[in-house]
């Protein structure tokens, strides 16, 4: 059976990743591992939350706006930092572009409660670290600094907070998925892959302009902030 995702051109067939098969997603970037979609011609292969991730999720780290799905960053440098993970990503990003909120796919997912050995306690997911006046907060796993505007997991009984990929690979797709239509958002969004290529040529002409139109509202953005900076530059320019 083939599957089509609006980011390949050529239809992408399941395999099973093998022992000693390095393959990296395209989505994310990191290795992948059990099923995979696949286009061996381009060597374009994709975790399945990465390939099935919704088009549009609302998100609670973000509750003013949806979220959308872009296929790679459009800030000059090619690249962004994730708003939960503090780490930089040049593939796939859920983003809000009037805010400037950029999360990878597999963060956009992480489970809103997880256990670890390292402490009795179920940890929930925090959109910031755990703060305490006049003393830095550090992960009790990696023993590295949690930064507040980064999200953790944590037990706010035990004062006790790490950082969400010391805490867990796992991912839970289809978590947030829009229910309501926002300004004209289809109220599932668009699946990332879409079985039965032969009948989903409107839809999939659909996801291309709406694709097209997010880029060019990310060139508008960039435009104005440049524009912004010029200003600043001659305002402190004429002050001097």
């Amino acid at each position: 059976m083939e599957y089509k995702h609006f980011r390949h051109q050529h239809n992408l067939n399941i395999h099973q990743v093998q022992q000693g098969q390095q393959l990296r997603c395209s989505g994310c970037e990191s290795f992948c591992h059990g099923s995979v979609y696949a286009c061996w011609q381009c060597n374009f292969f994709l975790h399945s939350h990465c390939g099935n991730a919704t088009r549009y999720v609302k998100h609670p780290s973000h509750p003013s706006h949806p979220l959308i799905l872009i296929p790679q960053p459009t800030y000059c440098s090619g690249s962004f930092l994730c708003n939960a993970c503090g780490q930089s990503g040049s593939t796939f990003s859920y983003c809000c572009a009037l805010c400037e909120v950029d999360l990878h796919v597999h963060c956009a997912f992480l489970p809103p409660e997880v256990s670890h050995k390292v402490h009795p306690h179920e940890l929930s997911l925090i959109y910031s670290a755990l703060e305490k006046k006049g003393a830095p907060q550090f992960c009790k796993i990696c023993s590295k600094s949690l930064e507040s505007k980064h999200w953790t997991y944590s037990c706010t009984k035990c004062n006790f907070g790490v950082h969400t990929f010391c805490a867990t690979t796992e991912v839970k797709p289809g978590l947030y998925q829009m229910e309501d239509p926002a300004d004209g958002v289809t109220p599932e969004g668009y699946p990332g892959l879409q079985q039965d290529v032969s009948e989903a040529k409107e839809d999939q002409i659909e996801v291309e302009l709406s694709e097209e139109a997010l880029v060019q509202l990310y060139k508008l953005q960039l435009q104005m902030q440049m524009a912004e900076q010029v200003a600043q530059v001659m305002a402190s320019m004429n002050l001097s």
